[in-house]
């Protein structure tokens, strides 16, 4: 992401220690930069993060909160498009979460990687929330169209799939140990779900359209 140099003068200070914080993430990891090395980026006094930010965690909490709103974006979109089958629609929310990983590192890391308690800050769990509501509605298309008494809980699926998705973009998607293997991290993630539905008794075979 590149960091467009601000001032507080200019009345975006807020803005520009953001962007400092996501590319100091991206190039060091969410536990090792600072809220002074994040002023020295934004061309501020160490002193002036503090005029928006109660210290480094608040800032980091920013950023993961405006990264799930991002995230939730990227997540509602793919549900919304292309095939007309709820497996269709769960495979597009998994390639768009590899997708998100991949092209907004400092967002996801800042997410998942910080040790930040989501459920302590009101503000960030919603959002966090909003993000994983897209993943029940596509899970509950599912659910819905299997019989009612081969039905498992749509929030253990949902989470399921997110941890495998979560999984797979740190083992393969952003590690050294995609080298080491043939298959890409979406087919990994892609054959992974398939194979879990299956196991469910979620797809036998048919692919029902969407309501």
């Amino acid at each position: 992401m590149a960091l467009r140099r601000r001032s507080y003068h200019h009345g975006n200070l807020r803005e520009a220690l953001i962007e400092a914080a996501i590319y100091l993430i991206e190039k060091t990891g969410p536990h090792s930069f600072s809220l002074s090395e994040a002023a020295r980026r934004a061309g501020v006094s160490a002193a002036a993060p503090y005029r928006h930010f109660k210290g480094r965690d608040d800032l980091l909490e920013e950023v993961a909160r405006l990264g799930f709103i991002e995230f939730g974006k990227a997540l509602s979109k793919a549900y919304g498009e292309g095939g007309p089958t709820p497996l269709d629609a769960i495979q597009r929310v998994g390639s768009s979460y590899l997708k998100f990983a991949e092209e907004h590192q400092g967002y996801y890391m800042a997410m998942f990687e910080s040790g930040i308690a989501i459920t302590r800050n009101s503000t960030l769990y919603q959002v966090y929330e909003d993000a994983f509501s897209v993943l029940i509605k596509v899970t509950q298309e599912l659910v819905d169209a299997a019989p009612p008494e081969t039905r498992p809980p749509v929030s253990m699926i949902a989470n399921h799939i997110w941890a495998m998705s979560h999984g797979v973009v740190e083992l393969f998607a952003r590690s050294k140990q995609s080298a080491i293997t043939q298959f890409s991290a979406s087919d990994i993630l892609s054959s992974g779900v398939l194979i879990y539905l299956n196991g469910l008794g979620l797809l036998n075979g048919t692919s029902p359209e969407r309501g």
